[in-house]
């Protein structure tokens, strides 16, 4: 029972993240095709969310599209992130004036989550959509995010790291050594760590609402970063001055 609840509350926001990739209306078809799901265990979740009024269905047409009722949803949390604008505008001032990826991060559990992003045109551009997560114990905004923490933090959610997750276990002394150097110079450049090939170079922003913290970055080709990185650095030091001050 516990299981198909779990299963039905990720089917809901898999339906909804479909919708926000598609931005248009969707047939029925299209969307268990998108999604894999079964036809009626599929077609049964969004006559749900038709009925709770989450979702249009249009007859003539076939087909359905979220209604306003997910645009309220998710009014308050825009303005608690992005408060009077200062975040959305240094994260367009940096995509204009780098031309490359832009990403806001915050701590989800034991990963860096992008929780918005404005994606360069530029070719090889970063293809990541708002809502990925990335480990973070290795990666350039998971180690900023980490850096705002005390040493005894940071070691309990290393043995954490290392016991749920797979992969490579998180050398204690290694892991310091590179959030040391965050603190150090006051930014990251990471290299190759997620994906071969790309990078980020970032900064923490200024303490923000309810005690969260938030790191941005500019993200691309590593080799396209390390042209532009006095220009990055310049660009990222002089916004977050700006909205500390």
């Amino acid at each position: 029972m516990a299981e198909d609840a779990v299963k039905s509350a990720r089917r809901v926001f898999e339906i909804l993240e479909l919708f926000e990739r598609q931005r248009r209306p969707m047939a029925l078809k299209e969307i268990l095709d998108g999604l894999g799901y079964p036809a009626s265990s599929g077609s049964a979740l969004l006559k749900s969310l038709v009925a709770l009024g989450y979702l249009d269905y249009d007859r003539e047409r076939r087909s359905y599209f979220p209604t306003m009722r997910i645009a309220a949803l998710g009014g308050w949390v825009h303005d608690s992130l992005f408060g009077d604008g200062q975040v959305s505008r240094l994260m367009n001032h940096l995509y204009e004036a780098t031309g490359e990826t832009v990403i806001l991060a915050a701590q989800s559990d034991l990963r860096a989550q992008y929780v918005h992003l404005i994606r360069s045109a530029e070719p090889l551009s970063v293809a990541v959509p708002p809502g990925a997560r990335r480990p973070l114990g290795k990666s350039g905004l998971g180690w900023l995010l980490l850096s705002a923490k005390s040493d005894a933090e940071i070691e309990k959610l290393r043995r954490r790291i290392n016991a749920e997750d797979g992969g490579d276990k998180l050398s204690r002394d290694d892991l310091m050594a590179t959030i040391n150097e965050v603190r150090l110079k006051g930014y990251a450049f990471s290299k190759h760590t997620v994906s071969d090939g790309v990078g980020v170079i970032g900064a923490l922003l200024p303490p923000a609402a309810h005690g969260r913290t938030y790191a941005i970055g500019v993200a691309g080709p590593v080799e396209r970063l390390e042209r532009k990185e006095a220009l990055i650095l310049a660009e990222l030091r002089a916004g977050v001055g700006r909205m500390a001050a």
